[in-house]
């Protein structure tokens, strides 16, 4: 493709986008090669002049499968995925070899959740030329790593990486699959080669950041996370986890001030206000405290079992009504048979239950919680939100009106007033966050405004005293897993067997897996707090 190295140092030379755009519908006018320049939206700040060069080529009929493309890649530096593909199909179309054209349809096709469609244009593409088809094994192992084919996407990124080694994205997502797999070792030594080629890689100092917190090497993760933040200071992300470290080391009025430089940026950021109000409540709780008696001997080692642990396991997979889940049942056997080897006296399993079951085991339970130190309730199924309300649903509902719920659902409510007969630790566990199964379905009748009546489910503030933690937060869903288990069941099994492991830490570890898990789409979330006098653990630690 033609270019001017004049136009070229006399855009370079502009300040202000205004300036630019102004010369730039001179040069159009001007002369055909200006066109062909500024249709290459790398040479221009702004994607409609390039859109306006491209107009110009096309309707000179000038290069189109270049035009068209490079339109494409304008109207998706625009976010307008639908017109850029139809420009990637136009390009195709007159020359079916293109084959950035196929990477770039491939990575629209993906942003249109079309991950089958987007590895076959990655494919054409590869089949083309590939010893200069890099980009779309990197891109094709993206697709795979979203279809949790997490050895597929190893295996794409190392043939990226073979033909472009200097291809930083490519070390920090195949590390980020090794830190997924909790192979850290490796994920590091990807992080570290990303860092070598390019030490201004926020990216990869965050990952690494990430997986020092997994090897408890808290000095090492700030350090990374220091980095970032100085890469990338508007990005609060940065501040949160930092401040997780710091909570970590029990330094919270430093963790509370990373937590406000991360409201600061986004005051609605509800990771940052969730942590925050972890952070100042053990402050205040460790600062009214008593001072703790000195040992005669030595310090007592921390006990996970202190007291009476009981846990009703839920998990519903064979609905009547709506389409069944194929891990909930399965998810729930883990769950029971986790918490018997952790300790738990009293663990009952119960699985695919009706209304009627659902409630006669939630009677039950509520008795075994009054004598207890512990009362767990872990539920997989399907759960939706109604008017700001939470409900669990039985095997056997059936919502053809939005009123059935309160005869038909098991209102979260009710299980939050059984666990909290227990007198320390009152801990519900939902990987019940999918789509409302009866939203095409159900009619509308409440006239109470509801936040949402298909995404997940509503926030909650429980007791103090009380953890609710679902497997997605609330308003978005949670994934069945395409494996046996659940992301979040497997993540949570993962790390409840983690030795002295606090609890609150415990599902910080769980949030961060998932999250590797779901590639960033989906992130666990707890709500309440706990007496910052006490720590509990599921297995003590060594």
């Amino acid at each position: 493709m033609l270019r001017s190295n004049g136009v070229m140092r006399m855009l370079k030379r502009l300040r202000g986008v205004v300036s630019f755009m102004i010369v730039a519908a001179a040069l159009l006018s001007a002369a055909p090669a200006h066109a062909v320049y500024l249709c290459n939206p790398d040479n221009t700040p702004d994607p409609d002049v390039a859109i306006q060069a491209c107009n110009v080529e096309i309707a000179a009929g000038r290069s189109l499968a270049i035009a068209y493309y490079d339109r494409g890649l304008a109207w998706a530096k625009k976010n307008e995925t639908d017109k850029a593909l139809a420009d990637y199909n136009a390009s195709l179309k007159i020359n079916p070899d293109y084959q950035n054209a196929y990477i770039s349809r491939g990575n629209a096709l993906k942003l249109k959740n079309r991950p089958d469609d987007a590895i076959a244009d990655y494919n054409k593409a590869i089949s083309l030329d590939p010893p200069k088809a890099g980009l779309a094994y990197y891109n094709r192992g993206n697709s795979w790593r979203d279809k949790n084919e997490n050895d597929k996407a190893i295996s794409d990124y190392t043939q990226a990486i073979s033909l472009m080694p200097q291809y930083v994205n490519a070390y920090v997502a195949r590390g980020n699959i090794y830190k997924t797999l909790t192979n850290y070792d490796l994920a590091m030594a990807d992080y570290d080669k990303a860092l070598s080629i390019n030490s201004s890689s926020g990216l990869a100092y965050y990952n690494r950041g990430v997986t020092w917190r997994k090897k408890s090497e808290s000095d090492k993760a700030i350090a990374d996370y220091n980095q970032y933040i100085s890469l990338t200071p508007k990005d609060p992300d940065g501040y949160v986890a930092r401040g997780n470290i710091y909570s970590d080391k029990k330094d919270y009025t430093t963790a509370i001030a990373d937590y406000d430089r991360a409201l600061a940026i986004d005051p609605n950021n509800a990771l940052a206000k969730s942590n925050r109000a972890n952070a100042v409540a053990r402050q205040q709780a460790v600062a009214s405290a008593p001072p703790e008696p000195q040992p005669v001997i030595s310090t007592p080692s921390v006990t996970s079992n202190a007291g009476r642990r009981v846990a009703l396991v839920i998990g519903n997979s064979q609905y009547k009504n709506v389409p069944a889940l194929p891990n909930p049942q399965r998810d729930a056997a883990l769950l029971a048979n986790t918490l018997r080897k952790v300790g738990f006296q009293t663990v009952t399993l119960q699985t695919n239950l009706g209304r009627d079951g659902m409630m006669n085991a939630l009677r039950d339970f509520a008795q075994q919680a009054v004598d207890a130190d512990w009362a767990m309730i872990y539920y997989a199924g399907h759960g939706m939100e109604i008017a700001g309300t939470n409900y669990l649903l039985p095997i056997d509902a059936k919502i053809a009106v939005d009123s059935d719920i309160n005869f038909e659902g098991i209102s979260l409510d009710l299980v939050r007033n059984v666990v909290n007969r227990a007198k320390r630790l009152r801990l519900i566990v939902l990987d019940a966050c999918r789509d409302n199964p009866f939203a095409n379905q159900m009619k509308r009748s409440l006239t109470v405004a509801s936040r949402s009546v298909s995404r997940g489910l509503a926030s909650v503030e429980p007791e103090a005293g009380t953890l609710i933690v679902y497997a997605a937060k609330d308003g978005e869903t949670a994934a069945d897993g395409s494996g046996n288990n659940s992301p979040f069941a497997a993540a949570l099994v993962k790390n409840m067997q983690t030795p002295g492991l606090e609890v609150r830490r415990l599902f910080d570890y769980v949030r961060d897996d998932v999250m590797d898990a779901t590639a960033q789409k989906q992130q666990p979330f707890s709500y309440g707090s706990l007496s910052g006098r006490q720590d509990f653990y599921f297995v003590a630690a060594k």
